[in-house]
């Protein structure tokens, strides 16, 4: 029997196609398997171990018991798409219609695949930023997408705005923006977002915004792409519950976009998850309409975490590139001795009862190759779970 062969494109664009033809599993699940096994701190895979505001979770069981639990509207209910709305405005003063130009999906990962498949046709070309996360690879392959990348090159991980230029062309269809950016932590500055704006519009290109960590920044600005001069019409701003609310397993996310855009993605998110999480999507409504304080704080406290880890790190000799925002932190292991990140990995339970992932899990190629001793953190726990970790990592030191 033949098998058509899109299962391997997505599988080889996400760099899981193992040599005999099988499907590896990602190097996430093998780390966290490893965590089960050895008892060892995981710090590699991204998920909160504390549970979201009380008022969330709160409404999420008041939704269940009310009976809000078979299908809702193919777009999203009604008061989460408001909700979405309310929230682009109050926090970038962005009108968007919540009727026409907001729609609701399985987390942002369906977002994304969403957009891409109906964005892109086969030879259609893709510019991401390298590191990139493992999905994107994947859809862009499935759709027969070209995929090209612009480094992000430690320690800064900022982008070369000569080389972005370089490789945003005619061919380009959809410029592919992570910011805050995993797994490097990085920010992306306004100067170099004006410089995608001006190039989409010079190619007439489409800028899909992955922008599932906006509230979780250190210092620097998040800027809404889509409120910078020309990039309102061409722009599908993707965004979910999971990180700002710690509740990664409800799966809620959204895109805003004009109208045209999100019939072209509603048309084939439909016939991918249908519909989802009907009753969290209240929960999440009431989650977007928290005050301020709630979304300063949950940046301030994270802050603080990322302080801690990455205070222990240093201490056990790594080389720590400063994290501006998602809950990554991404250090190199060779002064610690260790020139594969990806070997470090799988001996760092033994060594110091700690699981990380190797940054090569994001990249490929030659990107990888230079930066092979890099290693990400994650720092989305409680506080006394950093501190246990810091004192385990720092035995590499001796």
């Amino acid at each position: 029997m033949t098998i058509p062969g899109g299962w391997r494109r997505a599988a080889d664009g996400a760099g899981l196609l193992g040599a005999d033809g099988s499907v590896r599993p990602t190097i996430f699940a093998e780390m966290s398997a490893l965590a089960m096994q050895t008892g060892a701190i995981n710090l590699g895979q991204g998920f909160p171990d504390e549970d979201g505001p009380a008022e969330v979770l709160e409404a999420a069981v008041a939704a269940i018991r009310a009976g809000e639990n078979q299908y809702p509207p193919g777009m999203g209910i009604a008061d989460l798409r408001l909700a979405v709305a309310e929230h682009q405005r109050r926090f970038y003063g962005i009108d968007r219609d919540p009727d026409r130009e907001v729609l609701v999906t399985a987390g942002a990962t369906e977002a994304i695949a969403a957009s891409l498949l109906a964005l892109l046709e086969p030879g259609d070309e893709v510019v991401t930023f390298e590191p990139y996360y493992d999905e994107y690879g994947a859809v862009i392959a499935l759709a027969g997408g070209v995929h090209r990348t612009v480094p992000l090159e430690p320690p800064a991980f900022r982008p070369d705005l000569e080389r972005l230029r370089e490789r945003v062309t005619d061919r380009t269809r959809v410029i592919l923006v992570n910011t805050p950016h995993n797994p490097t932590g990085t920010v992306l500055d306004r100067e170099t977002l004006l410089a995608i704006v001006e190039l989409a519009e010079r190619h007439d290109a489409i800028i899909v915004t992955d922008s599932v960590y906006e509230h979780l920044t250190f210092g620097p600005e998040h800027i809404a792409i889509e409120t910078l001069p020309g990039a309102r019409e061409r722009t599908i701003a993707i965004s979910s519950g999971g990180k700002t609310f710690n509740t990664t397993g409800w799966k809620v996310g959204w895109l805003t976009a004009p109208a045209p855009l999100v019939t072209a993605v509603l048309a084939v998110k439909q016939f991918l998850t249908y519909v989802n999480a009907a009753p969290f999507q209240p929960a999440i409504a009431a989650g977007l309409r928290l005050p301020d304080a709630y979304f300063s704080g949950i940046a301030q406290e994270l802050g603080h975490k990322r302080d801690v880890l990455s205070a222990g790190l240093d201490a056990a000799g790594f080389d720590v590139h400063r994290s501006d925002g998602t809950y990554f932190v991404v250090a190199d292991a060779a002064p610690l001795g260790f020139a594969d990140a990806v070997d470090f990995c799988r001996r760092l339970p033994e060594l110091a009862g700690v699981v990380a992932v190797p940054l090569s899990a994001f990249s490929r190629g030659e990107y990888a190759a230079r930066n092979a001793s890099l290693v990400r953190f994650a720092f989305c726990k409680r506080i006394d779970v950093l501190e246990e970790a810091a004192l385990r990592l720092a035995a590499l030191s001796r």
